[in-house]
């Protein structure tokens, strides 16, 4: 690692906000190598949920959104990302390989770096205030530059009961009228590709969420069944496109209490460091001494 690759302490810092990324039921089903000039993520295949996801869909999307997390962290600290999706077709669990050259942040980059640590998953009531319209577009457009299709969408009949009411039983959400907006983003194919695609798209528009002071949360639930998903991909994307995930944003209740972190996996459990073929393990190497093993 030199002047063409981030020095450990970089990489620290990086791979930190990228376990702050949101996955399915905090499933975290993520992993890190880092070469000796390159970053690799890798499907954890011990932190899939088979029953409850057989195609790996929700794997995948919640591994993009990790991958994008780390996209982030790296711009916002100097580092342009090239990124190889999938790139060993003989290992379906290597997801991504990433090299880096140096660029100085832009302000999107910075901007959206430091909403990592601020954003919360919210599922209580929001507020009745408005999303404005050009919030939603902005998020949007930005979904459209990673390849990803966002629509705002009034959740089918059928979906209703799918869906968990935010604010149902907790006591710490507010009375009042909800005027939260349901956006679904949508891949023209349904691949591994574009799964992964979508979670990195989710993770922008989270972000983008949480940089415009807005509230958010994933809505997985009425996608899980193939029915709802299938009316909801000729309802909504006219069956150009294939549903991937739904988000949930609004404005959070004035004086509302701020929310806890969600526990996550320590960096040792998620990361390990190579160099020239020797395998350094995360705890010594954030402890500050190597130990080749």
């Amino acid at each position: 690692m030199g002047a063409n690759f981030p020095d450990p302490e970089t990489l620290r810092a990086v791979l930190t906000l990228a376990t702050k990324a949101p996955s399915v039921n905090n499933s975290q089903p993520w992993r890190w190598r880092v070469g000796p000039n390159s970053l690799h993520l890798y499907a954890d295949a011990g932190h899939h949920l088979p029953r409850a996801d057989p195609d790996r869909r929700d794997l995948l999307l919640s591994c993009g959104s990790a991958l994008h997390h780390c996209t982030v962290g790296l711009a916002a600290m100097g580092w342009l990302a090239t990124i190889d999706r999938l790139p060993d077709p003989a290992d379906p669990d290597h997801l991504a390989a990433i090299e880096m050259v140096r660029q100085p942040p832009g302000e999107l980059d910075v901007m959206l770096a430091a909403a990592i640590s601020r954003r919360r998953t919210d599922r209580r009531n929001y507020s009745s205030w408005p999303v404005p319209w050009g919030d939603i577009a902005l998020m949007g457009a930005r979904a459209a530059r990673a390849g990803v299709m966002l629509r705002q969408i009034d959740l089918l009949p059928r979906c209703f009961d799918l869906v968990i009411d935010p604010g149902r039983n907790n006591p710490d959400s507010p009375p009042g009228e909800d005027n939260a907006v349901m956006v679904a983003l949508g891949t023209e194919n349904d691949d591994d590709l574009a799964r992964l695609r979508a979670g990195e798209a989710t993770s922008l528009v989270l972000l983008s969420a949480t940089a415009m002071g807005l509230a958010s949360c994933l809505v997985t639930e009425p996608l899980e069944i193939d029915e709802t998903r299938e009316a909801m991909r000729a309802d909504t994307f006219g069956n150009s496109g294939y549903p991937q995930i739904l988000v949930r944003v609004g404005w959070a209740p004035v004086n509302a209490d701020p929310l806890p972190t969600t526990p996550r996996r320590p960096l040792p459990e998620v990361a390990d460091w190579s160099n020239d073929g020797a395998i350094i393990v995360g705890p010594d190497l954030i402890g500050g001494v190597s130990r080749t093993g």
